[in-house]
């Protein structure tokens, strides 16, 4: 074999020949040797040696084919007349003490680019915590440590990623689309080391966009005073919608006729719909809500003031908006259904980060829950994740397109 396939195929850096090679147990094994020129001191990089033995080790190399192929490399030993230390001399095709070559390790991250932990590790003939190390590595690099300095408006919400993992916290630049942080739980303490980066960057947000939770609106308050909130028009109509789905839940046990109950029974998601999205549906659907809505009046109340709320994000102006909210949480009081007065106190309080909506147009934190539908596809995907910073590298990486993106 030529010694420029070395180099040209293999990636062997200059200094190295080849020497004869063997097969054993169907794979092929390429004994090398390094050029006495290239030698030099592993500890101050002298050139003025003595030999003194060598250790042979071997190391993976790339494959043919489907045929394992491997490097068999006695590693010189060497007395350096400078800094008179006995030492080997360094492998430069490998890092520190691994049994397999770089261009052997950057394969295996190319592989994973388009095919599964599972099927990588199955190709190379390697176990699956090699390959998911070499992605570990590669994504502590580069995604550890996201880019704060420029973030000006963020968004926060939470995920839920099974009883093993529980909850996460996301932390999304709305600028960009990125994830810029992961943390663990959904309390405002998760928040903590996100917080403490941005002081140390010494980074003042413009704008926090929440969910309508108290722990992220007051962890955001207390470590960005000068921020404003946002309540994402979003999350206000997703709580709303939760408090539609008890309140149809309760009607249906409290019913008094089987027909009462059939009646409202598996209706949610027709409740849940927009009107231009129901007007999609079949006659049939339509009909079974409004039969549904027709028969129990607080349930109809309560839709009906669901579209209404849409509505405050409608407006043309903020002043508008504020005196369709009043009218509308008043409306909500005088309603007497306990879950649309309980909501309303809520809108009361969030009013303010409600109506801060008009303060930034456009504003939405609509990608958090496109990126919270990819973290659970991830998760999803992988069947689950026993190693959370693994999970976290993933999540924070996950803003790259396909070609570049790292599959699970």
């Amino acid at each position: 074999m030529s010694t420029s396939l070395l180099y040209h195929g293999f990636g062997l850096p200059t200094g190295y020949e080849y020497q004869s090679s063997r097969y054993e147990n169907g794979s092929i094994i390429f004994v090398i040797l390094e050029k006495r020129f290239a030698l030099r001191c592993s500890s101050c990089d002298s050139r003025e040696i003595h030999l003194r033995g060598s250790h042979t080790r071997i190391f993976r190399a790339l494959p043919i084919g489907n045929r394992p192929c491997y490097f068999e490399f006695a590693v010189p030993r060497v007395q350096c007349l400078k800094c008179k230390l006995v030492r080997q001399v360094k492998v430069r095709f490998t890092k520190g003490s691994e049994q397999h070559t770089k261009r052997f390790k950057k394969l295996a991250l190319m592989l994973s680019r388009h095919m599964t932990i599972k099927a990588v590790a199955k190709y190379l003939r390697v176990s699956w915590d090699f390959v998911k190390d070499i992605q570990k590595d590669y994504l502590q690099r580069r995604y550890k440590r996201p880019n704060i300095k420029k973030l000006k408006r963020v968004a926060i919400d939470e995920v839920y990623m099974g009883k093993k993992a529980g909850y996460l916290t996301i932390v999304l630049d709305l600028q960009s689309g990125i994830v810029v942080y992961v943390g663990k739980g959904k309390s405002g303490e998760s928040l903590d080391p996100f917080w403490e980066r941005l002081r140390r960057a010494k980074v003042k947000l413009e704008v926090v966009a929440t969910d309508m939770g108290a722990p992220f609106i007051k962890s955001a308050r207390d470590n960005q005073p000068d921020a404003v909130n946002v309540a994402d028009h979003f999350h206000v109509i997703k709580l709303f919608n939760e408090k539609l789905t008890i309140l149809r839940r309760d009607m249906q046990r409290d019913a008094e006729t089987a027909m009462g109950k059939k009646v409202l029974k598996g209706i949610r998601w027709l409740l849940m719909l927009k009107p231009e999205n129901l007007a999609l549906r079949k006659a049939s659907a339509r009909q079974r809500l409004d039969n549904a809505l027709e028969l129990n009046k607080p349930l109809a109340t309560a839709y009906y003031m669901k579209e209404e709320l849409r509505l405050i994000w409608q407006q043309k102006s903020k002043k508008d908006a504020s005196n369709l909210l009043t009218e509308w949480v008043n409306k909500a009081d005088v309603s007497g259904i306990r879950v649309v007065k309980s909501f309303a106190r809520t809108l009361a309080r969030l009013r303010v980060a409600i109506l801060a909506y008009y303060d930034f147009k456009g504003l939405s934190s609509g990608k958090i829950e496109g990126s919270n539908n990819k973290i659970k596809t991830i998760h999803k995907v992988a069947y689950g994740y026993r190693d959370m910073e693994f999970l976290k590298l993933k999540i924070l990486s996950m803003h790259e397109n396909r070609e570049d993106a790292l599959s699970g």
